[in-house]
């Protein structure tokens, strides 16, 4: 930013207000503590500020908020005591000392604020929110727009038609619908939401037995709170009446806690907040000070200094061999963890992981938390810490079907604790109350004093797989936020890598630490038994473990995202996936019970009659299921050509076997594989389906795995949704069973040839870009160009061949592979293949340097960064070697495909709401979005979905050719599609 002060503030104005106090606090949980090399300065705070304070400044128009502002000012509490405590004494009574580390660091962060030339303001008897309010108002009232930069909930009072939020961390814009989203009511009514319902972090005490759905149903129906206390004997319910009439005062209290002093008097203008330019040798000065090497350089360049010079000064410093690439937004500066610790993000996690592992983990130190009063000291110290790490246990693997049976969490390595909640002496219904275990705490209370916790936005919660407890816990009415999962980000920062990303697997590999196995204490096969029959002690030992080993993952893994440039994947691809999908699961789909029936009848008799064309065209009778039996058949009676035999000496009829042998013309091979289709369908789908039916829902919920595939796209399991084939008739029989429930339709949205799409924009093939831009039949333009015909009047037969070439390069077909597929010799196809190479040599350029990409660093790169390991690509054996290579050939482009559906799922409920459209997003099966949509919103529903998958890759990137998206609704899944 370079403006120069303006003299007062106007019209068209844009005031950025920075809530310094939230920034200070996430900068401080964002990594592991950080120490200053030369006197061991606790310096963490301060280097995460000055990162996102560095990415406010030269990046906001690229925010949510999208705007440059004219001003800008970072404002402080400047102690705890202020006129709020003469109200009420015990208002914010409870609020933990700040950490001993952090209270250093306090000054440096203001030094830090004026250091970049920005305002930096704070009153005492004042807190940060009521300057902010006072000054939103006065921009608010000279005509100028402001933008809040926080997630604080007791801000969102002053949002409106010119002030909104930015939460900088998730890049997320807080307007109107968002707060009514949080509150159920619009920004002027929150003060009285707040005024029943209260604050624990804050001590607002609120009206007992009073939450936030409550209030905001009692403020819409009786307008504002005075109303409602005022005819509070009209409530039916009879403790909720008896409650507000007698905390009436109390609630009143509360609102005078909760309302923001918009009429603060403020000793610094506002018109003295206009932005200036920076300072680069003041900048400068502080950053090498503080021994932040990586911003010092950004800055330098930014200042126009000589960056090379400061940056080997402070490379010799750190020992770093050459610089990391600028750490994306939300990340914090890369210091050196300890003296010992190495170069580079590799070196730095394993000195962390080595300090973890130097901190005993022993089960027999975990607390089994059976009263109220420990579990309100468990959390206390979470809110303390600000960061906890939190694990359910359950009596089943579907959580759709599970019952909690207790919760374990940990708040620093070897500090870890077990809460039990349903554990069983018999066969007692748990929802009943019978067979419970005594000594433990009641669900609902044990519930009603998490959630708090785990809902509050001053504390992050960690998890391994959260979407797993997302779920569980959002059945009990809690929505867990913020979070981190450490599954993903082992994901995020090595998927493709030996081990998996599996806790047990991370464990041994990070802490060296083999974690007490599930079967080890529930046992396995016939004898095990549900975690609710587990004895405390052992249910303690091994949950509080699995907690424990959770948060150690966390500080090992989270601080390599900035060094290894791979926050905004964790950001943006993979962290806001896990609600999106959690509500996806939840919703489910229906099935109809009755056609999927009939279907299974078809498939069956369809089996039979393959089965009896089969054995008489064998010449005799044999078990078709049977790969011994079929494999004698073909290759020793029949002695067909091509035969392969396994590593147990059996041979091989797999797919790719038996289609080999029908393309040479057998046509045998050619009904087993179809008497194989149809027997895997109903076996699959048409009998198993109704088996997943939830008994609650009606509905079939199949799981998302956001973590199994290299590419990132997601799977799907318990049912597989995504493999049901839409070319066939059985396939499409299959997708007429999926309806949308009464009143509604399922709404289909695909992706277009993205592959394709994403192919001609790595590649920059100029002829598919342009047929793309225009609109142009793509397959029919490739049939031109290689076979050199009209696209008037084409061939059917050559704009087959001509996709199949397309699609197939992707994957890296070869000239046996495209032979087969379209019935053609050989020869024919390696001609085909050349032509295309010599058509389009941008493609064989592309595939040239994604191998020499894969080989020089063992992975490949998605267009958002997300890396494709392939650790093994040098082997010495060529099969296995060309394997690799074809597969980082596709990594990128299925990959980008991937990350662009995941950008427009994370987008989508948002964008919904803000329209104010009931659809809910229920499936994704690769390129395809489904929706239940009521009737009457489909006209306006089915736009809007198109567009938002259509800009999903911007404002990251702007794709060399335009998306595009096929939508359309009906009343089952084949219809729609």
């Amino acid at each position: 930013m370079s403006s120069e002060s303006s003299p007062s503030l106007k019209a068209g104005d844009h005031v950025f207000l920075v809530d310094g106090s939230s920034y200070i606090f996430r900068a401080y949980h964002a990594l592991p503590p950080l120490t200053r090399k030369s006197d061991g300065l606790p310096v963490g705070a301060v280097a995460g500020f000055c990162n996102m304070l560095w990415k406010l400044l030269q990046e906001a128009d690229e925010t949510a908020a999208g705007v440059t502002p004219t001003h800008i000012a970072v404002i402080f509490d400047h102690s705890a005591k202020t006129f709020r405590n003469e109200i009420y004494d015990q208002y914010k009574a409870q609020r933990p000392e700040p950490p001993e580390d952090l209270i250093p660091q306090f000054g440096i962060i203001r030094d830090a604020v004026r250091a970049f030339n920005v305002a930096s303001i704070e009153q005492p008897g004042y807190e940060a929110d009521d300057i902010i309010a006072t000054y939103a108002c006065q921009a608010v009232e000279a005509g100028a727009d402001v933008t809040i930069i926080s997630s604080d909930k007791d801000l969102m009072q002053l949002v409106g038609p010119h002030v909104i939020m930015l939460d900088t961390m998730k890049n997320k814009r807080i307007a109107e619908p968002e707060v009514f989203e949080k509150f159920g009511v619009a920004p002027d009514k929150v003060v009285d939401v707040q005024s029943l319902a209260g604050d624990s972090v804050d001590n607002v005490p609120g009206v007992p037995g009073i939450g936030v759905k409550t209030a905001a149903q009692l403020i819409n129906e009786y307008g504002d709170l005075e109303t409602l206390l005022s005819r509070a004997s009209e409530i039916k319910q009879t403790k909720r009446r008896e409650n507000l009439i007698e905390f009436a005062d109390q609630a009143r209290i509360s609102r005078r806690l909760v309302e923001l002093d918009c009429n603060t008097p403020v000793d610094v203008p506002l018109a003295d907040a206009a932005v200036r330019k920076l300072d680069g040798e003041k900048a400068l000065a502080f950053l090498k000070a503080m021994e932040f090497t990586t911003l010092t350089r950004r800055v330098a360049e930014t200042a126009g200094k000589d960056a090379g010079t400061v940056e080997a000064a402070d490379l010799a410093i750190k020992g770093w061999d050459a610089p990391e690439t600028a750490a994306p937004s939300g990340s914090s500066e890369k210091s050196v963890a300890s003296p010992a610790s190495g170069a580079g993000p590799a070196a730095l996690a394993e000195a962390r992981a080595a300090e973890i592992r130097a901190i005993p983990l022993d089960a027999s130190a975990y607390e089994c938390v059976r009263d109220v009063a420990r579990l309100k000291a468990w959390i206390e110290d979470a809110f303390e810490t600000g960061f906890v790490a939190v694990d359910t246990e359950t009596t089943s693997l579907d959580p759709m079907e599970a019952e909690l049976v207790g919760v374990s969490l940990s708040t620093a390595p070897g500090k870890a604790c077990y809460i039990p909640l349903g554990h069983r002496d018999g066969e007692g219904d748990l929802l009943g109350g019978g067979g419970l275990l005594e000594g433990q705490i009641p669900l609902k209370e044990a519930i009603d004093l998490l959630k708090p916790l785990l809902e509050d936005a001053a504390v992050l919660k960690i998890a391994q797989n959260l979407k797993y407890d997302w779920v569980i816990l959002k059945r009990l009415g809690i929505e867990v936020a913020p979070y981190d999962d450490t599954m993903l980000l082992s994901y995020t920062l090595d998927a493709g890598l030996q081990g998996g990303n599996g806790m047990d697997a991370l464990s041994e590999r990070w802490l060296g630490h083999t974690p007490i196995k599930y079967e080890d204490v529930c046992g396995k096969g016939k004898s095990a038994v549900t975690f609710d029959k587990i004895a405390l002690d052992r249910a303690c030992s091994y949950a509080a473990e699995d907690a424990d080993v959770t948060l150690r993952l966390w500080q090992v893994l989270k601080c390599r995202l900035p060094g290894e440039t791979m926050t905004t994947v964790y950001e943006t691809l993979e962290r806001p996936m896990v609600p999106v999908l959690s509500r996806m699961e939840m919703r489910g789909i229906h099935v109809d019970r009755q056609m999927l029936s009939r279907l299974s009848g078809e498939l069956a008799q369809g089996a039979a009659a393959l089965e009896a064309e089969i054995h008489e065209m064998a010449g005799e009778t044999f078990n078709i299921g049977s790969p011994k039996q079929l494999g004698d058949l073909l290759f020793g009676r029949l002695g067909l050509p091509g035969g392969k035999k396994t590593k147990t000496g059996a041979w091989s009829t797999s797919v790719s076997v038996l289609e080999d042998l029908a393309a040479e013309g057998h046509p045998l091979p050619v009904k087993i594989v179809e008497w194989r289709q149809l027997t895997k369908l109903r076996s699959t789908y048409t009998d198993a389906l109704p088996d997943h039916i939830n008994r609650e829902t009606g509905r079939v919920h199949t799981s998302y795995s956001l973590a199994s595939t290299t590419t990132g796209r997601l799977s799907s399991s318990e049912p597989n949704l995504q493999n049901i084939p839409v070319r066939t008739e059985a396939g499409r029989k299959i997708r007429k069973a999926f309806v949308a429930a009464e009143g509604s339709k399922l709404l289909s949205a695909d992706y277009s040839q993205i592959e394709l799409r994403v192919l001609a924009h790595m590649a920059e093939i100029p002829q598919l870009v342009k047929a793309f831009a225009d609109g142009l039949d793509i397959h029919a333009m490739t049939a031109s160009e290689i076979f050199n015909v009209p696209v008037k009047d084409m061939d059917p037969m050559v704009r087959r061949r001509a996709k199949a070439i397309n699609f197939g390069i992707i994957y890296g077909i070869s000239a046996f592979g495209l032979a087969n597929q379209l019935g053609i010799s050989r020869g024919e196809a390696g001609d085909y293949i050349k032509t295309y190479f010599e058509r389009f040599p941008g493609i064989r350029d592309y595939m040239e340097e994604m191998k020499r990409q894969v080989h020089a660093n063992g992975y490949v790169t998605t267009i958002f960064g997300r890396k494709a390991h392939y650790p093994d690509v040098n082997t010495k054996n060529p099969n296995m070697r060309q394997f690799y290579e074809r597969a980082a050939i596709n990594a990128p482009i299925q990959g980008s495909a991937a990350d662009i559906i995941r950008r427009a799922m994370v987008r989508m409920e948002d964008t919904l709401a803000a329209s104010k459209l009931s659809a809910k997003m229920l499936l994704q099966v690769h390129d395809e979005l489904i929706f239940e949509v009521p009737d009457e919103e489909v006209d306006a529903t089915i736009p809007l979905v198109a567009r938002t998958m259509e800009d999903a890759p911007s404002p990251a990137l702007s794709l060399r050719v335009p998306l595009q998206v096929d939508a359309r609704a009906a009343q089952n899944w084949d219809e729609a599609h």
